[in-house]
């Protein structure tokens, strides 16, 4: 036996570890020197002490500081801050306390976002066993799970989750729940013995348990080869600790706004401060009022707007299911282009259902899904049919050959212990069939487990008097035994004719992603002989339904131009028929080991055909995912299991299952569905592209208006006229404009082709070619009314003050007509100018409080203004009211002639 220290298990220095599935138990036990009774007390401590704790290893995490530091870097915050200290310097301290309010709050919001980003190796740790049962020198203990040790025997009871990736040495009716780990829907029966196979998949290797994943049923023992990071599981850590989840489209957007913003202030700062200085106008007087322009032109409520937006869609998309933890994934779901999605319990109820059965020669289809039991038996020509003896025989064995049970609590059907078993029951059940009545009829007093090379389990029932075998298993395992059928409720021969037939019809139903059983029967029988001379009753047909919302949900996604794609663990002919039920485009099907031979060229130029992954690996999903990124898609991954996180952390948004999902998936996905449903999906992609809609629109109007304020000051400037607005009109013009209107925009309600656009091109930016005409167009004519109104005024003889008070009310409200035209870049505002009521209220007090300081002599002196006529009310309303007709003008050749506007848009 070698000694303790030459396992190679744990020897991270291995660069190929041994394939332990291939083994034989002897040699396992050779290879990790241990014995069937387990380590003693001291080697364990030894090698305790040589390979550490059964645990995931705690990675350096960045400080609380460091991420609040952090925050501090973005240009846009800095850009900020500065505008803070010249408002509060020019003695304007409401704008400076307003500014660093909206400060404070995105770089505190910033901070909670990327303090619990990386979080998912804590849900990780979290999912670790607490406890191991293990033999040590042939008695039994119970041990913490951190003490574990390559060498120890473990013991598995139903219920437990193994503490780490072993090798099966026992198994009696041993079956593991490794979904969260596979993503394979069924339990996965275990055996010891070796397989032929060297390169086999996980959710392929019957003989092993692997930490983290759940015994689903019977008993057994293993033992370990591998403990902590060096699991299965510990590889998935890795892997989530290794993916960086970089910026969303918006951020990396408004990182260069930002950068572009603030070289524009500098400019217009230093042209208008210069100019006016080459004019003879006071130092002092020119740098407050360049930097009132500069802070003018800073989108100072850009980050508020943005993240009022974001939370608004947050809260909206918790009524409708969909629960995100972080605000960027918002913005992010509006510009998907491709959902990787998980099969089960995703685009599928997670319910095995039976969907069609043989029986007595006869082909019937049993309507229904999932565990509820309702549901109707159809004959070939699709029309309900009675329940005939042959179909109740057939069930009747179907339930008493299982150990499932059929629940009902908390208002939902629920099957405790195997799916397969549990569609059977529920098939039963629809034909008027109660499993509690029939165990307590028919009690079972022996049985043969499932088992691997068997592939049948059978029970021996007393009925009666009479000794009744029940089987079912494989197809051509239970006919390999069976020398009758029932037909008609008589026993009649089973002729090699018969026996192609029921095997052809096994091989259509499989091609369609069915899984099949067979079911038999045997009167009079002993356990010696049950499963010799039975009687064939029938074939099911069961798979785990699509959701028919899902169906919807796939057909909305490809008409608003986003690509479904299904990876799963589960078995291809499923995953196929899966998608065809979905009605998905029709595509190539590939399987884990296809796509590790395929190169990460070949990846990437084929992933668009690729419909449907099957039998793949974490690292196979990594790949997926990085391969559609790198043609510029925007990717979504759905899941659920620990198999998923790396992926979910990878993918620009992350969307794990609320239900049925994991820790680890929660915590390394952005969103969460809180009904696993698939349908929700589509619905927070809706809310995802109204708030980025909302966002630029709210751009949009901003920039416009910002463009407007810089042609009137630089158009004067130019032209050697006085300035046309004081420092302070300059801010309360910002201040009217990117507030409350601004805010109202965030919150437009949606139009109505929303679902039916192409995804936003990421690489395209924010501007498309219409926005950035209605921006420009809007811009200019605004400033070079203003101006035209200005130098009129002055030539007109009026005096400067009562120019400049005429300009700045024209100004501002020109500002709110162009609110409601930039509601739509391509839609007329005459088709529902009104239906935003937050916009109504917030131009309706904006206009309130202009008419107060303007008509108010208290605010006179303050803000240079003096009272307004009513024909100078109706002049300079008038003159705002024309950016309305341009505008819509703009968007009817945008309507009529897109190709003209976006080749000589700006």
């Amino acid at each position: 036996m070698p000694a303790v220290n030459e396992p190679v298990a744990n020897t991270a220095a291995s660069a190929e570890p041994p394939r332990w599935h291939a083994l034989t138990v002897e040699d396992v036990f050779q290879r990790v020197g241990t014995r069937e009774g387990g380590l003693s007390p001291d080697e364990a401590r030894q090698r305790l002490r040589q390979y550490g704790p059964n645990e995931l290893a705690a990675f350096e995490q960045t400080s609380a500081w460091h991420t609040l530091a952090a925050q501090f870097k973005n240009v846009l915050v800095l850009i900020l801050l500065a505008a803070t200290v010249v408002s509060g310097l020019t003695g304007h301290a409401l704008e400076a306390v307003v500014i660093a309010v909206i400060v404070l709050f995105a770089v505190v919001l910033g901070f909670v976002q990327e303090y619990r980003a990386e979080r998912s190796l804590e849900a990780l740790c979290r999912m670790a066993a607490p406890t191991a049962h293990v033999l040590r020198d042939g008695q039994q203990l119970t041990i913490p799970a951190g003490e574990v040790v390559p060498g120890d025997v473990v013991l598995l009871h139903e219920g437990d989750r193994v503490p780490a990736d072993a090798r099966v040495t026992a198994a009696f009716n041993l079956a593991l729940d490794e979904s969260a780990l596979t993503g394979e829907s069924t339990a996965v029966r275990k055996t010891p013995m070796p397989l032929a196979a060297d390169a086999l998949p996980i959710g392929d290797r019957s003989n092993m348990t692997f930490a983290g994943t759940l015994v689903a049923r019977g008993r057994g023992s293993a033992v370990v080869v591998s403990t902590g990071t060096r699991t299965e599981f510990g590889a998935i850590s890795r892997l989530v600790q290794t993916v960086s989840s970089g910026p969303t489209p918006l951020q990396e957007n408004l990182d260069r706004i930002g950068r572009l913003l603030g070289k524009a202030a500098a400019v217009i700062v230093l042209m208008i401060v210069g100019l006016g200085l080459w004019r003879g106008a006071p130092l002092l007087e020119m740098f407050m009022f360049g930097i009132a322009l500069a802070v003018a032109v800073v989108p100072e409520a850009l980050p508020a707007v943005v993240t009022i937006s974001l939370a608004i869609g947050v809260r909206r998309m918790v009524k409708r299911q969909a629960l995100v933890r972080r605000l960027p994934t918002v913005e992010a779901l509006g510009t998907i282009s491709v959902i990787c999605s998980d099969k089960t319990g995703t685009l599928t109820r997670n319910e095995m259902t039976v969907r069609q059965m043989l029986v007595g020669g006869r082909l019937v289809t049993v309507t229904g899904t999932g565990f509820e039991p309702i549901g109707a038996f159809l004959d070939a020509d699709a029309q309900p049919m009675l329940i005939s003896g042959d179909v109740h025989d057939a069930l009747k064995a179907a339930v008493l050959a299982s150990d499932a049970q059929l629940r009902f609590h908390d208002g939902q059907w629920h099957i405790d212990g195997d799916p397969t078993e549990g569609a059977l029951i529920v098939a039963a059940a629809k034909a008027g069939l109660d499993h509690e009545e029939l165990a307590a009829q028919c009690p079972r007093v022996d049985e043969m487990p499932f088992s691997s090379d068997r592939r049948r389990m059978t029970t021996l029932h007393q009925v009666s008097g009479e000794r009744i075998a029940y089987g079912k298993g494989a197809a051509d395992a239970v006919l390999a035994g069976c020398e009758r059928q029932q037909v008609d409720g008589r026993d009649v021969p089973l002729d090699d004719r018969d026996i192609e037939r029921v095997k052809d019809i096994e091989r259509q139903w499989a091609a369609q992603g069915l899984r099949v059983l067979a079911l038999a029967r045997k009167r009079e029988a002993s356990m010696a002989d049950a499963e010799r001379g039975m009687t064939f009753l029938a074939l099911a047909g069961m798979m785990d339904p699509p959701r028919e919302e899902a169906r919807m949900a796939v057909e909305t996604c490809e008409s608003a131009g986003i690509t479904p794609v299904i990876i799963t663990g589960d078995h291809p002919l499923t995953a196929r028929s899966v998608a065809a039920e979905l009605g998905m485009r029709t595509g190539r099907v590939v399987t884990g080991a296809e796509l590790e031979a395929m190169s990460d060229h070949d990846l990437a130029r084929s992933v668009s055909d690729i419909v449907v992954y099957a039998r793949v690996s974490p690292s196979d999903k990594l790949r997926i995912v990085d391969a559609w990124q790198r043609r510029g898609s925007v990717v979504a991954m759905t899941g659920d299991g620990v198999n998923d996180a790396p992926a979910l952390k990878k993918a620009h948004v992350g969307i794990a299952m609320g239900i049925t999902g994991t820790d680890v998936s929660k915590e390394a996905a952005g969103m969460t569905l809180l009904d696993d449903n698939f349908a929700t999906i589509v619905a927070a992609i809706e809310e995802g592209r109204l708030v980025f809609a909302n966002i630029r629109k709210y751009l949009g109007y901003l920039l416009s208006s910002n463009v407007g304020e810089i042609v009137l000051m630089a158009g004067a400037t130019i032209a050697a006229v006085p300035l046309p607005l004081t420092a302070v009109q300059i801010l309360y013009v910002n201040l009217a404009t990117d507030g409350l209107p601004a805010l109202a925009l965030a919150v437009d309600p949606p139009e109505g082709d929303l679902m039916r656009q192409q995804p936003r091109n990421p690489r395209a930016g924010i501007f498309t070619p219409a926005l950035t005409t209605l921006i420009v167009v809007g811009g200019l004519w605004s400033g070079l009314i203003n101006l035209g109104l200005f130098m009129w005024l002055l030539r007109s003889g009026r005096p400067l003050p009562e120019a400049m008070s005429l300009t700045f009310v024209s100004l501002v409200l020109i500002q709110f007509f162009k609110a409601y035209n930039f509601r739509s870049d391509h839609h007329s505002v005459l088709r529902a100018p009104f239906r935003n009521r937050w916009l109504n209220a917030a131009v309706g007090w904006e206009v309130v409080l202009l008419a107060i300081i303007v008509q108010a002599p208290v605010f006179h002196a303050a803000f240079g203004t003096f009272s307004l006529s009513w024909p100078e009310w109706v002049l300079v309303t008038s003159l705002a009211a024309t950016i309305v007709p341009v505008l819509e003008t703009v968007k009817w050749l945008q309507r009529h002639f897109p190709a003209i506007v976006a080749k000589n848009s700006p």
